[in-house]
């Protein structure tokens, strides 16, 4: 028997399944390319940006986090655009654009916790249906019946169990990967930002 027969064997629950076995592929394969472009080494950038404002070159600092992906560029040219404004109001803008860019790193991952909670549960559904299906059969044969009667209700509830199991536990991994990648780079944007906070209170210091 193929798996497209044994599929076939789960009834109209297998669709919805299905549905969030795509759905999980599709949001993994998106955010692990899309944090993936974003991927850089941030203390050395840090450290460059660092080296250019203790040379004055604020343009040019600028200009490299333009030219650089991920969210720790963009924290660092929002504090670099106001580097002369008071230290409060880049504290301010930082904190306001952190919480943008890490909107933007969690994006699809509230819908990809959903498919792994979700999918096991139409399984179970699958499994009484199946079950209700069965005992129907039992019900209208007044009790006279063998295992081939009861064949059908017992495959859909087999097979969308198994199904369910399966597309749950590899979405909650792709979740779980997916969230371990935004994880770090928050952990990242939170360094770069207070290295960057600390030599504005330098600058004011100096000044």
């Amino acid at each position: 028997m193929s798996l497209f027969n044994i599929a076939a064997k789960g009834g109209w629950i297998m669709l919805l399944i299905a549905l969030c076995s795509v759905a999980a592929l599709a949001i993994f394969i998106e955010r692990y390319f899309t944090l993936r472009k974003s991927r850089i080494n941030a203390r050395t950038f840090v450290l460059q940006i660092q080296n250019l404002l203790m040379r004055k070159k604020i343009d040019e600092a600028i200009r490299t986090c333009k030219q650089t992906p991920g969210p720790v560029a963009a924290l660092t040219k929002v504090t670099l655009e106001k580097y002369d404004r008071p230290y409060e109001e880049i504290k301010e803008a930082l904190e306001s654009s952190g919480r943008t860019e890490i909107y933007h790193l969690e994006k699809y991952l509230s819908a990809l916790g959903t498919v792994a909670a979700v999918a096991p549960l139409l399984g179970f559904l699958g499994t009484v249906t199946g079950m209700i299906k069965a005992f129907m059969k039992i019900e209208s044969l007044a009790g006279n019946v063998g295992p081939g009667v009861l064949a059908g209700g017992i495959w859909e509830a087999l097979v969308t169990t198994a199904a369910g199991l399966i597309v749950g536990i590899i979405a909650l991994i792709f979740y779980n990967y997916i969230q371990g990648k935004v994880s770090l780079y928050i952990f990242e944007m939170e360094e770069s930002s207070y290295n960057l906070l600390e030599m504005v209170r330098e600058k004011e210091v100096d000044s």
